[in-house]
């Protein structure tokens, strides 16, 4: 038993549920609670994103205050910064989460040798560790994955988990949480997740097999940057997944419940491949497919990034990302098709450009999101398929309510060429103000043609890459 412990917050913004902070808890008197703003994380530019977290961490503090305790907050290298910040208490002990990216595996290393470093779950379920083979090698493909996960039990979070009591933190320095710009779309920290939580389980959660790949409904979740920061907890959303499935009342109801279960395991497959293989963050998992010839093409990926390519739904999708720091997963999946598969650059650019601007911006996740697409991953989509972005709108977007939104150029486009208004006859055109080539892009390239060259880049790779 310790006198006083220090809980290391780092991707575990939250009370409930919380493996860390509970060990802390039981081990220690005193538990205080800190948070290092590291310059080498802080330096990479994601300006939405550390808005999130910086709200995130001010809603913890106000928490941990309405129970007689408060967030340390210090800046600078945490290799120096929790072995000072020990010392400065007397901590017997530092209690933490573990994280799985190779970054953080290298400095809770540098960490340990200076200080008693106590790591636990609470990032995913199941560490990468735990879901293995029988030869202990891990899985590559998701499916196999998949089942070997649900095999193994899932420890039995409390029906109604009761926030655990802290004790005062001794009177020590430290800084204030940097100001920041509110993010009206996604409002930080542990409540608002146990909110967003409840009303997907009160409904939404039971079509999500079917209305999870339209644009212009509220199907999702929209919990991925909660459970990015850990303002909600991966067992608690996978239980509740799990109570869903079993209290359905028909077929459409459980396969909701369980298809949203496989998008949370989805991202644990994730996790455990860049534990694995963390040459991934760097290079394609599949080695045949790294000497795809891409195009240096400045003036695509502007018209991609700022939403202009003259494809509604890819436009559309680009604009949500800049205006809220998040996208539908359909609209990421179009969107790295367009792209890689369209413009033929390099998915790696795609990848940093999500991270540049995803509030939930992930490095497993995102990097295996990118490496599925561009067909180039472990489990990847066939390279040959490549995404339609005229069918994937008239498909998922029927109406053109989420082209609307997000592109109000095209508002008064009648619904027949809402995803194709370069087919607008010129009359239409100046009836709905939306003239092409000057309201509104002309498409910046023919998907035609675009699709063979692409097949043959693809093709290059695979006959160059045979005897590496």
């Amino acid at each position: 038993m310790h006198s006083v412990s220090l809980w290391w917050v780092r991707r575990d913004l939250r009370l409930i549920d919380n493996p860390a902070l509970n060990l802390a808890l039981e081990s220690s008197r005193t538990v205080v609670p800190v948070f290092i703003l590291d310059p080498t994380l802080l330096a990479r530019p994601a300006e939405k994103r550390q808005a999130f977290l910086f709200n995130g961490l001010r809603a913890l503090d106000r928490d941990l205050r309405d129970r007689g305790s408060r967030l340390i907050v210090r800046r600078g290298d945490p290799r120096v910064e929790i072995p000072r910040l020990a010392v400065e208490c007397g901590a017997g002990a530092v209690y933490a989460a573990e994280d799985y990216s190779p970054y953080a595996r290298r400095r809770d290393v540098s960490v340990s040798r200076l200080v008693t470093l106590e790591l636990t779950g609470g990032t995913a379920v199941h560490p990468p560790g735990a879901v293995h083979k029988a030869d202990g090698t891990p899985y590559t493909v998701f499916t196999p994955y998949s089942k070997a996960w649900k095999a193994l039990p899932l420890s039995v979070q409390a029906a109604h988990p009761v926030i655990p009591a802290l004790s005062p933190v001794p009177s020590l320095a430290a800084l204030s949480v940097p100001e920041c710009q509110a993010l009206p779309d996604f409002p930080a920290g542990e409540g608002e997740a146990q909110n967003r939580l409840r009303l997907f389980l009160e409904g939404p959660i039971f079509n999500y097999a079917e209305d999870r790949n339209r644009l212009d409904l509220d199907g999702t979740s929209t919990l991925s940057p909660y459970l990015r920061f850990g303002m909600l907890s991966p067992r608690q959303a996978c239980q509740a997944a799990l109570l869903a499935a079993r209290t359905a009342v028909s077929e459409t109801e459980r396969r909701g419940a369980e298809t949203w279960l496989n998008e949370l395991i989805w991202r644990e497959f994730y996790i455990s491949i860049l534990f694995h293989f963390p040459h991934v963050l760097r290079t394609a998992f599949n080695p045949a497919l790294v000497r795809i010839p891409w195009r240096d093409d400045p003036r695509g990926l502007q018209a991609w990034q700022e939403g202009l390519t003259g494809f509604p739904v890819v436009d559309a999708a680009m604009r949500q990302l800049r205006h809220t720091g998040w996208m539908h997963n359909r609209g990421r999946m179009v969107v790295a098709s367009f792209l890689v598969k369209n413009l033929l650059i390099d998915w790696r650019t795609g990848e940093k450009w999500f991270m540049q601007n995803l509030v939930d911006g992930d490095p497993a996740s995102n990097n295996g999101g990118w490496q599925w697409t561009a067909g180039v991953g472990t489990d990847a989509a066939p390279y040959f398929r490549i995404f339609n972005p005229l069918l994937q709108g008239k498909k998922f977007d029927p109406e053109g309510a989420y082209v609307r939104r997000w592109v109000p150029e095209l508002d008064r486009v009648p619904a027949r060429f809402i995803h194709s208004p370069w087919q607008m006859p010129l009359e239409t055109q100046i009836s709905t103000g939306c003239r092409i080539g000057a309201d509104y892009p002309a498409p910046i390239l023919d998907t035609a043609q675009t699709r063979q060259r692409t097949l043959a880049a693809y093709r290059h790779s695979k006959a160059n890459s045979i005897g590496d």
